[in-house]
């Protein structure tokens, strides 16, 4: 009787210890981001995802790409949520039934970067259109990210907006990153627009100055949603809502907000001063099915 006691005893210990165990080195559950690369190139994410990750036990799997990529991830539903700053476009994805629960998050500005010798002489030039009529009229090398990026569609409506065609050997498209174009634009002493966030993380490491600022149309503001979980059922719909939710919050805007490289803020919150989220029946349409699916959301939560 003893011996069958001890060895019930020990087949249970193990068991505990076996369970114990498995929880402590349990695999986290894993979210997919996509953002842009000048979300990552500034920094901010090493800083604003760590807290979110250890208070909702969630890893965060952050694929960096232009503001179009990343949108044609969620159309494909192989990300869970998108962060990109695109405004016209994230409406399009919203419009189109790909994504849901939009949300502002924050904002910084586009600036024009050229050399020091300022071939195209538009310092302190704050009207963009006339900074790239100089630029173009003189045809000075122009770099472009030419990836379908959150900057280069700002870029094409600046042109746009200024009726001009960019072409040329002075205009270079590179099809990169903004972190590549920056490189580019140093080594040729070229003009390169970018946002003022990837700016400030790198302009240690690159010979270029801000030219022109301070124009209304180079405001740049960010957005985050979910990616529809009627149309794509696999996605992580619950988790994607928590760090809406997170990034949103007091606690995720003021990390926002306190962020800084060289003394400077690369990025303002947008949400910090708004009331605070109250239940909100949200209503998402099955594009397949035409189901009608009605997702009550508690500051931000299912």
């Amino acid at each position: 009787m003893m011996k069958r006691n001890i060895v019930f005893k020990t087949v249970f210990l193990f068991a505990v210890s076996i369970i114990l165990i498995s929880s402590v080195y349990a695999s986290p559950i894993h979210l997919k981001l996509a953002t842009t690369t000048s979300t990552e190139n500034s920094g901010l994410l090493e800083v604003l995802l760590p807290p979110f990750e250890e208070k909702f036990g969630i890893k965060v799997d952050v694929i960096a790409v232009g503001t179009g990529k990343a949108l044609t991830l969620g159309e494909n539903g192989d990300v869970d949520v998108v962060l990109v700053h695109a405004r016209a476009a994230e409406d399009k994805f919203i419009g189109e039934g790909h994504g849901v629960n939009r949300r502002d998050v924050m904002f910084n500005d586009f600036i024009i970067l050229g050399p020091y010798n300022d071939p195209a002489e538009i310092k302190g030039e704050s009207d963009v259109t006339l900074a790239l009529k100089k630029i173009a009229d003189r045809k000075t090398y122009f770099i472009s990210r030419g990836d379908d990026s959150g900057t280069h569609k700002k870029e094409k409506s600046l042109w746009q907006n200024a009726n001009i065609s960019p072409e040329g050997k002075w205009y270079m498209e590179i099809g990169q990153g903004m972190g590549a174009a920056l490189q580019v634009a140093y080594e040729k002493q070229a003009y390169v627009l970018c946002d003022r966030g990837t700016f400030l993380a790198y302009k240690n490491k690159i010979d270029l100055i801000i030219l022109s600022e301070g124009d209304a149309l180079l405001f740049n503001p960010y957005g985050i949603m979910a990616v529809n979980p009627a149309r794509y059922p696999q996605v992580k719909y619950i988790e994607a809502m928590q760090l809406i939710a997170w990034v949103t919050s007091v606690e995720g805007q003021k990390i926002i907000g306190k962020y800084k490289k060289e003394g400077e803020i690369l990025f303002h919150p947008m949400t910090i001063n708004q009331l605070p989220n109250l239940p909100i029946c949200r209503t998402v349409i099955s594009p397949v099915s035409g189901l009608v699916n009605q997702l009550t959301l508690h500051n931000g939560l299912l």
